[in-house]
């Protein structure tokens, strides 16, 4: 059976970044295995500009392409949000909408979240990267009611600090973490995710086996 096929047993990763958000998406999935039991969503704010982002991800060892209209969510795939659309995750497949803008910003980060801890809750990570202003942090607020994980990276380490900032006032975090870090921590957090439905905090031992 193929190993992406759709599975019970998979974390549902979602990512958010703003400005600089393109290095530190490349770093996070430089260091990421591909057989991680993750299906991982990421909005880029790009609005309708064109995006080589799942070109650049795939160049560092992960598959990845722009989402499709209803395709269905499999492990070991990054689906990103394409241009002027956001990317709303549903139980096992995805909507890809251009409904109003939400923090000036289509796609944006605050519905992919909210969509995804609506839809696998406890199961979910959410992560927030460098960026301006505060997209995301209602969204991770969602996340956390339904039990998942929320994740940010050090303000003090952002080219844009103010997106995290504003996660880190806002909502109970996990975990923060430098960009350097961030893919051990992800990496460690997935596994009890994955077979525990979120239950578990970050825990686990190894590390990344890729890059």
């Amino acid at each position: 059976m193929d190993r992406r096929s759709h599975l019970d047993d998979f974390a549902v990763v979602v990512i958010g970044a703003s400005g600089g958000g393109v290095e530190a998406i490349a770093h996070l999935f430089s260091r990421l295995p591909p057989d991680l039991p993750a299906a991982i969503f990421v909005t880029l704010h790009i609005g309708s500009n064109g995006s080589i982002l799942p070109d650049i991800i795939r160049q560092r060892g992960f598959p990845a392409r722009h989402a499709e209209q209803g395709e269905r969510i499999f492990a070991g795939t990054a689906l990103v949000a394409p241009p002027d659309h956001h990317l709303l995750v549903r139980k096992g497949s995805v909507v890809l909408s251009r409904g109003p803008r939400e923090n000036w910003a289509r796609p944006a980060i605050d519905p992919m979240f909210r969509s995804a801890a609506n839809a696998y809750g406890a199961r979910v990570i959410g992560i927030i990267l460098t960026g301006n202003l505060n997209d995301g942090t209602l969204g991770l607020q969602a996340i956390k009611r339904r039990g998942g994980l929320a994740m940010v990276q050090d303000p003090e380490d952002a080219i844009c600090p103010s997106m995290p900032a504003s996660a880190l006032a806002a909502v109970a975090i996990d975990r923060c973490a430098p960009m350097s870090q961030m893919p051990e921590v992800l990496y460690r957090a997935v596994p009890d995710v994955a077979a525990l439905g979120g239950k578990s905090h970050i825990a686990g031992s190894g590390g990344p086996g890729h890059g």
